[in-house]
């Protein structure tokens, strides 16, 4: 993967990026590249996201009866591997 070296950084943009890391419990390289993204306009598409939710709120519309009764995932899983 290409890396990025940058020198001479001014601090206070330094801080700026590293304070907004730690709010969102990214590294600073992770935050970084979600900058750079953002600024290129390389990020998430929004209608991607309005269909996600509105999918999601279609799902929580259904009133799943009994939802309870369904097995354990993971006993399903467990199961499986012990065939």
């Amino acid at each position: 993967m290409p890396q990025l070296q940058i020198r001479e950084m001014p601090v206070d943009l330094y801080e700026g990026i590293s304070k907004t890391a730690q709010t969102e419990n990214r590294d600073f390289s992770q935050q970084v590249i979600i900058l750079l993204r953002s600024a290129l306009n390389l990020h998430e598409n929004r209608t991607d996201r309005n269909k996600l939710k509105s999918i999601f709120s279609e799902i929580d519309s259904l009133q799943i009866k009994n939802a309870n009764a369904f097995p354990n995932p993971v006993e399903l899983v467990r199961e499986d591997r012990d065939r």
